[in-house]
């Protein structure tokens, strides 16, 4: 494909993925009935955060300053490595799929030494969930890649995520049903949604993602939170394309199909949150396992 085909879902992504937020936030308000709130918000909130000067401790070393620099850049890297449709990815090669779990590593791992690197141990306690809960959270997805690997015989993401259903094996359903299970649970884990964490939540003893990001504000707040916004539309893609690879030759009718589907899964997102309740920390690791062990069922099941 031409650059400037593979470019245009990374532009959409970019301009489109903190309307997830205002569509999560519409679905959870419709069932609560509540009018919610308006659509541009969170496009306004990450403007104002970036108009902001930031303020930094003087115990705060250059750590606390790159973390959401990196953050962000991690994930736009990220990005570039996920298919969309029939454009693809900016950026495809065999294995890229390993880079592209790294990237989400790093990610969490800046985020992690930029909260430790504040001294509190208020942020610690959010850091170790994090790095906990992420740990599980690995072990399935990438369970779960080996096993579409297994089943399209690609070790790309433009591969395993682009093939048709219809050129499945007789397993095929089996194993796209196990591993798009796993992925939703590592989708609301990843980002921080119920009922594994809850992103609006302020108890303490709860907290998990946002506990890491109390010191920082202004601008680097803001850039957190926009990484956070193409975080869920890059684990939305990879979700989509595990249920539903789409890929009809249009470019632009591939992306708009995508962006479509990403946005029913935001809807999906808050219907889960309206009817389920934050489950307690000490239950949260076995979903993740249960995640887990569904991502290797079908593992099985493609060996078998």
């Amino acid at each position: 494909m031409e650059m400037p085909w593979s470019a245009l879902p990374v532009l959409v992504a970019f301009v489109a993925s903190p309307f997830l937020l205002s569509i999560i936030n519409r679905t959870k308000a419709f069932f609560g009935g509540r009018k919610g709130r308006p659509l541009l918000q969170p496009y306004h909130d990450i403007a104002k955060l970036l108009k902001k000067g930031a303020v930094y401790s003087r115990t705060a070393t250059p750590v606390f300053r790159f973390g959401p620099i990196v953050g962000l850049a991690a994930v736009c890297c990220a990005l570039a490595l996920t298919p969309m449709g029939g454009p693809g990815s900016m950026v495809s090669f065999e294995g890229d799929v390993i880079l592209f779990a790294y990237l989400f590593a790093l990610m969490r791992f800046a985020a992690v030494l930029a909260a430790l690197d504040t001294g509190s141990s208020f942020e610690g306690m959010g850091a170790s969930r994090e790095v906990q809960f992420s740990a599980l959270t690995e072990v399935a997805f990438l369970l779960g890649i080996s096993a579409m690997a297994g089943l399209t015989h690609k070790i790309s993401l433009s591969g395993m995520l682009g093939i048709p259903v219809a050129s499945d094996g007789p397993s095929g359903v089996t194993v796209r049903t196990l591993v798009a299970a796993a992925f939703f649970i590592v989708l609301l884990a990843e980002n921080s949604r119920i009922p594994v964490d809850d992103p609006e939540t302020h108890l303490e003893l709860t907290m998990i993602h946002e506990v890491m990001v109390l010191d920082h504000g202004g601008v680097d707040l803001g850039l957190i939170e926009f990484a956070g916004c193409l975080k869920l539309w890059i684990m939305s893609a990879v979700f989509l394309g595990t249920v539903l690879p789409v890929r009809f030759g249009n470019p632009l009718g591939d992306t708009a199909l995508i962006a479509a589907g990403i946005g029913g899964i935001a809807v999906l997102i808050g219907i889960v949150e309206s009817t389920m309740a934050r489950l307690r920390l000490l239950v949260v690791p076995q979903l993740l396992v249960g995640a887990g062990i569904m991502s290797l069922l079908g593992l099985i099941v493609v060996l078998g």
